[in-house]
């Protein structure tokens, strides 16, 4: 009775009795000699492991939590791609809380899903208003997987014959790496440098040019002439965006960028430790057979009404991978489903009174750090601050670490510090007080250098 609880015998569907009969059947004395039978020889231990014995459940539990108890949360202005957000209360309990949403496998099977796939179709179209695009996909991995999967396409599509990639210094490090990885076993050369290297190409040097929009450093550029010139040799560019702040910025499509990719995390996706988080991408109308991932369509059905599923999927994705434009699978439905409702939930006005709260943060704050004698790096931004830290990098770093704050080291002159929706006020004045109080004490030590030297002097 003391094993009645263990968690194998309540999850592992057969009994000792039926063990015994399946391998009465197959002709083995125990599960011992049936594997040696079936499995390398090299793959086995002959030591025992010396674990202890298994816990229930509710202990497991308990011990877990006690574990937990050990953590410290740490309030996080780090951003580069992932930021605090709140979930309406009705899209937690509703969707993100419903397992009516979180576990139905019915994207395939678009007869019974209509109100996924219309709510899918919705993020589409949000997406593409943001972005200024004609269609986007129903949603991709991550914004670096995202960033991958449209050099890619812009391979595919592209009229270029360069093998080259130009990704902008001021796009995310992981969205850095990813693409690196992705382009060397496909023979693509990438390079990675200012996106200034574009404004005066005279010839076919990239296919197609990543950037960064805002920057990884919170700069926001104007990117118009490096796009005309991309396409003057026959190059795509891409853009690696952020919705909320296209609630204010130009978009990518007014620009004349060719694709937009990103994440839609903060649009009420919680953090959840990194990921997973739903990307997006969109492009222009005529690149839509060569769109990746799974792309929601509207219908009419035999009675005339609205009847949506998926469409414009090439049937390698399925059956024939090695032609494949990309796995079937790169989505995150649910995630997606979130960042649409959420849009729905705020309306173009609510989003847009966000995104302002949030460029006001990144303002106060700014105009705080700079009063007290730092200088910032760029003066255009929109929720990331960057400012010139030089010798105190580390120090400034250190100190909002003692009061469990987790600011960004950019570089070693820089410290980079990102506002969100849940951005306080009182928090802005912490921070700003840390640079305060360190302002203070580099003053202090130059009054005493001056003063020491005046002694000396006399």
């Amino acid at each position: 009775m003391e094993n009645f609880d263990s968690f194998a015998l309540r999850h592992i569907g057969l009994s000792q009795t039926d063990i015994d009969l399946l391998l009465d059947q197959l002709g083995y004395k125990d599960l011992e000699e049936f594997s040696k039978s079936v499995l390398p020889k090299n793959i086995f231990i002959k030591e025992k492991l010396g674990l202890s014995d298994a816990m229930s459940e509710e202990e497991a539990l308990k011990v877990l939590k006690e574990i937990s108890k050990e953590n410290v949360v740490y309030r996080s202005f780090i951003g580069q791609g992932y930021y605090g957000t709140v979930t309406p209360k009705v899209i937690l309990r509703n969707v993100f809380e419903n397992p009516g949403w979180y576990t139905s496998y019915t994207p395939y099977q678009a007869e019974i899903s209509q109100g996924r796939l219309e709510a899918l179709i919705n993020f589409q179209t949000m997406v593409g208003d943001l972005t200024g695009f004609e269609i986007a996909n129903a949603s991709l991995l991550d914004e670096a997987t995202a960033a991958a999967e449209s050099m890619t396409l812009a391979h595919r599509v592209g009229k270029s014959k360069s093998q080259r990639f130009f990704i902008d210094q001021n796009c995310f490090p992981q969205t850095i790496s990813v693409v690196t990885a992705r382009a060397k076993p496909i023979g693509i050369e990438v390079m990675v440098g200012d996106p200034k290297q574009l404004t005066d190409l005279k010839e076919e040097t990239y296919f197609g040019a990543l950037l960064q929009y805002p920057g990884n450093d919170g700069a926001v550029i104007d990117f118009s002439q490096e796009i005309v010139s991309m396409h003057a040799q026959n190059g795509l560019v891409i853009m690696a965006t952020d919705l909320l702040a296209l609630t204010l910025l130009k978009s990518p499509g007014e620009m004349g960028a060719d694709i937009a990719i990103g994440s839609s995390q903060r649009f009420g996706v919680p953090l959840g430790f990194g990921g997973p988080h739903a990307a997006f991408m969109a492009t222009k109308e005529k690149y839509k057979r060569s769109l990746p991932g799974r792309l929601v369509g509207a219908s009419i059905d035999e009675d005339g009404r609205t009847a949506y599923r998926l469409a414009l999927q090439t049937r390698e994705q399925h059956i024939r991978r090695e032609k494949a434009t990309s796995n079937i699978c790169t989505a995150q439905a649910l995630l997606a489903i979130m960042a649409g409702f959420y849009a729905a939930y705020h309306g173009p006005a609510g989003l847009k009174q966000i995104a302002q709260s949030v460029r006001s943060k990144a303002t106060a704050l700014a105009k705080g750090i700079n009063e007290l004698g730092y200088d910032l790096k760029s003066s255009s931004f929109f929720d990331t601050v960057t400012i010139h830290t030089e010798s105190e990098t580390q120090e400034i770093f250190s100190t909002a670490q003692d009061q469990l704050m987790n600011l960004r080291i950019l570089d070693a002159n820089h410290i980079s510090i990102s506002m969100d929706e849940t951005t306080t006020d009182q928090e802005i004045e912490n921070i700003t007080k840390l640079f305060k109080d360190l302002s203070k004490k580099r003053k202090g030590c130059f009054k005493l250098r001056a003063a020491n030297r005046y002694h000396k002097i006399i």
